[in-house]
């Protein structure tokens, strides 16, 4: 087997993996949607994730020497909020604020 065998031999065993790390939850789980356990992580889990997500992307991406300290993040976050206030559509929402953080950084809008 050659490299570009090798390549797609790993690239089959990762598709297979993924796909079925998204698939179990739902076969094993799909019985107990009543359970007060799963009814509550459904509830409460996206936003936890969300915050978390949100929090780590300020502390690693921000640039916090700008003169308005973390501006960069900020801004784009808020664009996130508002897309999704107006539209209520979270791909819409983050492809907004990704496309304006990314604007951001490569035009140095706000590079001091």
């Amino acid at each position: 087997m050659g490299e570009a065998g090798y390549i797609a031999a790993f690239i089959a065993v990762a598709t297979a993996a993924t796909f079925a790390t998204r698939v179990i939850p739902f076969l094993f789980l799909e019985r107990h949607t009543d359970h007060p356990l799963i009814q509550h992580l459904g509830r409460y889990l996206p936003a936890a994730v969300m915050a978390l997500l949100a929090t780590v992307f300020l502390q690693r991406s921000a640039d916090w020497t700008l003169m308005v300290p973390g501006a960069d993040g900020v801004l784009a976050g808020l664009l996130v909020v508002l897309v999704h206030l107006w539209r209520g559509n979270a791909l819409l929402s983050i492809a907004a604020g990704t496309a304006c953080y990314m604007a951001m950084q490569q035009t140095g809008l706000l590079a001091g």
